[in-house]
């Protein structure tokens, strides 16, 4: 009897298969795109000197300069109360109540530029630390609208915004460093005008930049750190 013969099959080459976990994290290696680094670090920090000479020294600008490019008194969080009442409220020293139209009553605040406690809260100006026209000389005349408004109204840092009596602020007017510095707490006065300064990214001019210098020297030390607006 003849004998059956199977046909032998020979296996001809196995298709290359990937495993579907390759392909979804080559998928994703592809798809993930690396974030852009920013164009400033999230905060600076340096002793007082040293913040003084990080400065930038540039010649201040006042051409073109108005108030009204600075937008400020916004109610930003839209609680109907403006910027004024909501830093009048932060550095009360004693309870204020908050009525009907965002008018307060009661509160008392130290203004520490004349060493003097104040009330009621018409007896106090809010001051920008480093003033409006100040602050366009020294680089805000080149931002936008919005940066200017976020500036003027700056509630993020409270050194920005200052409650002082009325007739103080208004004889500091919209001089820097140099040209004008408080009867009381120069040093503190001078702290805090510098981080503004570093907060919004602003340059000082020679004269500014000279008068720090030489108050910082007097100063007790101390660091000087912010996180930055811009």
């Amino acid at each position: 009897m003849p004998v059956r013969r199977t046909a032998r099959v020979t296996p001809g080459p196995v298709p290359w298969v990937v495993p579907w976990v390759v392909v979804v994290a080559l998928v994703a290696a592809l798809l993930v795109v690396p974030a852009a680094a920013p164009s400033y670090a999230a905060s600076y920090s340096a002793p007082l000197t040293r913040a003084v000479a990080d400065l930038p020294v540039a010649a201040e600008v006042r051409t073109g300069y108005v108030r009204s490019k600075f937008k400020h008194w916004v109610d930003a969080d839209g609680d109907g109360c403006s910027t004024r009442v909501e830093a009048l409220v932060a550095e009360a020293d004693d309870p204020v109540t908050v009525g009907a139209g965002c008018t307060l009553t009661g509160g008392r605040w130290w203004s520490y530029y004349d060493a003097a406690s104040r009330s009621p809260a018409k007896a106090l100006d809010i001051d920008h630390m480093v003033p409006l026209a100040e602050a366009w000389d020294s680089g805000a005349r080149s931002w936008t609208a919005a940066t200017r408004e976020a500036f003027a109204n700056d509630l993020g840092d409270a050194r920005s915004l200052v409650a002082v009596t009325a007739s103080v602020n208004r004889s500091k007017g919209d001089q820097d460093v140099a040209e004008w510095l408080p009867g009381h707490s120069r040093c503190r006065y001078l702290r805090e005008f510098v981080a503004v300064k570093h907060r919004w990214r602003l340059t000082v001019d020679s004269a500014e930049k000279t008068a720090m210098t030489s108050l910082a020297a007097s100063c007790p030390a101390a660091t000087i750190t912010v996180t930055l607006a811009r």
